[in-house]
């Protein structure tokens, strides 16, 4: 399941998509391979589009669960927003295409095993038990 070419479509889901802080690109890497074990081939498949949805819902559940537990914080709702899960985490948000945000962000400990490198883990964790199951 995946291959090389997926690796390189899902390098610039990082930062929260383009580095803007959207979405968290762990997340949607997981929610990627989960598309490619079990979502649709065809348009008109709703069927299996329906289907694929409802491990996804389930991963980005357990996903926002396991950030909560694992970094002892609350998140602001539903969110699984990059700027909002830096929030949770450091204690702000940062701008990633600012240089001096950035390094902020390095600082903190944003690439550091307790950093990002553990969000994606969680996140391909939680996928990967979702697929198992």
């Amino acid at each position: 399941m995946g291959d090389l070419q997926s690796f390189k479509a899902a390098t610039v889901l990082a930062g929260g998509v383009a580095r803007r802080g959207e979405t968290c690109g762990a997340l949607l890497g997981a929610l990627m391979g989960l598309g490619l074990a079990s979502g649709r081939e065809k348009m008109e498949d709703t069927g299996q589009y329906r289907q694929a949805m409802e491990p996804a819902q389930r991963i980005a559940q357990r996903f926002q669960e396991e950030i909560q537990a694992r970094f002892d914080t609350e998140l602001p709702g539903d969110t699984t927003l990059c700027r909002d899960l830096q929030a949770a985490i450091y204690g702000r948000g940062y701008d990633m295409n600012n240089p001096d945000d950035y390094k902020a962000f390095l600082e903190a400990g944003g690439h550091s095993d307790k950093g990002c490198p553990l969000v994606c883990g969680i996140a391909a964790r939680v996928a990967g038990e979702e697929l198992i199951e």
